[in-house]
């Protein structure tokens, strides 16, 4: 099998392209055929070599994963040769206090795919199967690789963190972005008005097409001024803060009495100053997530097999271009998520 890998991290990263036997599959092991596997900006800051902690070494980037069952470990009874198939990014132990919690995306034991073990970047991956959650035949399976992130990711954070009510009013930070734009899908679904923050202009008409109430083109004009002429001064209930770096103390004080600002795809260096006066005056609550559990994926899924969510890819990159698809991503050209297809020519 060929597989990527990083060769070299830094601000040009080097890849190789290498051929491989196919690993060897463990008794709860299961042999996955990529279809495609997205690129996160969690990989982004690894080829940039800024993530660097528990890397392995000549790492295989690449968790957000689809494809079909090859092969079976002897232990595996939950899943079939042939069929569809997308993982969470961590192998759970399933025994840990978090996973007997069912925050597996926690797992005290766990192992992040693309990180720690070799991940989707590949035309194969092993992959324990408390990883992996079956699919419908009905799910396009170019679209199903983002399921488990960013979606799922976005879905935690909204629904079971943030806790988004129906009625209520949320701001996205980074909205073209993968979590961005699955964030306004999650929340319009949800009976939310939603308030999209996005730096690029030419991104206005695609946001209005998700369903997004009022886009704020983060410009000259703080966002947060055009938050509270919008709610008449109330600000929004909740905030999904994707960028932190340049917008948090905007989404800050665009926060509600009562509000609750989730923190979701903000792991790079950037760090930020919190005034206390502003979140006591507020009640407000900071929180912070990432990742997602299997059943959030099954959830998933199955909103996106309703309609109510579409998954957005805007571009597939084959294993030799993902240096490519690494610039098109740091030039923010992207709309939703770039995905790698291993078998794409």
């Amino acid at each position: 099998m060929k597989a990527l890998v990083l060769a070299e991290a830094g601000e040009t990263p080097k890849f190789r392209i290498e051929d491989r036997e196919l690993p060897a599959l463990g008794s709860g092991d299961v042999l996955v055929k990529v279809n495609a596997c997205g690129i996160c900006y969690h990989d982004v800051l690894v080829m940039q070599g800024i993530l660097r902690r528990g890397v392995k070494e000549n790492v295989v980037l690449g968790h957000e994963i689809s494809g079909t069952v090859a092969q079976l470990g002897s232990n595996v009874v939950d899943f079939q040769v042939g069929e569809p198939v997308a993982s969470i990014f961590t192998e759970p132990c399933t025994e840990c206090k978090y996973c007997l919690q069912g925050m597996e995306q926690r797992c005290a034991n766990g192992r992040g795919i693309g990180h720690r073990i070799d991940g989707g970047f590949a035309e194969y991956v092993k992959l324990d199967q408390n990883a992996l959650v079956s699919l419908s035949s009905d799910i396009d399976l170019d679209q199903a690789c983002i399921l488990g992130c960013p979606i799922a990711v976005a879905y935690n954070a909204i629904k079971d963190v943030a806790k988004l009510q129906a009625g209520e009013k949320v701001l996205v930070t980074g909205a073209g972005g993968g979590l961005g734009v699955h964030s306004i899908q999650i929340a319009h679904s949800l009976g939310a008005t939603v308030f999209a923050v996005t730096s690029s202009s030419e991104k206005i008409d695609l946001l209005n097409d998700l369903g997004v109430d009022e886009v704020l083109l983060n410009e000259d004009l703080d966002f947060n001024e055009l938050v509270m002429a919008f709610t008449g001064d109330d600000g929004v209930d909740v905030v999904v803060e994707n960028i932190i770096g340049s917008t948090f103390q905007s989404s800050l004080r665009s926060l509600g009495q009562f509000g609750r600002m989730v923190i979701v795809g903000a792991i790079g260096p950037e760090h930020i100053s919190v005034n206390p006066a502003e979140l006591i005056f507020r009640d407000a609550h900071i929180m912070g997530t990432g990742g997602a559990t299997r059943q959030q994926l099954k959830e998933v899924a199955r909103l996106v097999e309703l309609g109510s969510i579409k998954p957005l890819v805007s571009q597939s990159f084959s294993l030799d271009q993902v240096g490519a698809a690494y610039q098109h991503m740091r030039d923010r050209k992207t709309f939703g998520r770039v995905i790698v297809k291993p078998w794409q020519k």
